[in-house]
């Protein structure tokens, strides 16, 4: 669901506020979309409410990085509500994506390597993976910390 949507609470907006922001650090020239999908009903019929989605965008095609945005998707575990605590993060899923299709995808599950056809520099993984890590601390997961990708 957009980012946009999901920003009900004062501690979900900070946190999304906080998201874009560990994005900006590593990609600096990435816009931000917190609506990435459209509102129609097609789109609705797939509307999953435990996810956070938001994207970027670089001003062209990226070398290193194999694609033009990136769509990223943060599954959550609500907060009880009323509590004041962020949702817990269960895991991230970001995808490199051109006008065509997806390029690559990195899941923070297994060994959090992308896969897909056009796979980015080994720099940008690392920088993915640390973004994905910094998430997890945002959030305050500390169960995942020892088994995460180093």
């Amino acid at each position: 669901m957009n980012a946009a949507d999901q920003a009900r609470s004062v501690e979900l907006a900070a946190a999304i506020a906080a998201v874009v922001g560990h994005f900006r650090l590593h990609f600096p020239a990435a816009r931000a979309n917190l609506t990435p999908w459209r509102d129609d009903p097609l789109t609705r019929a797939f509307d999953e409410r435990e996810t956070v989605d938001l994207s970027f965008h670089f001003p062209g095609w990226s070398p290193r990085l194999q694609c033009r945005s990136l769509l990223v998707q943060l599954r959550l575990e609500r907060a009880p509500a009323g509590s004041g605590e962020r949702p817990r993060l269960l895991g991230v899923l970001i995808r490199g994506l051109t006008y065509e299709s997806e390029r690559w995808r990195l899941a923070t599950v297994g060994d959090w390597q992308p896969s897909g056809s056009h796979l980015p520099s080994v720099e940008v993984v690392g920088a993915l993976q640390q973004i994905c890590r910094e998430l997890f601390d945002l959030f305050g997961d500390v169960s995942a910390r020892g088994t995460r990708a180093a």
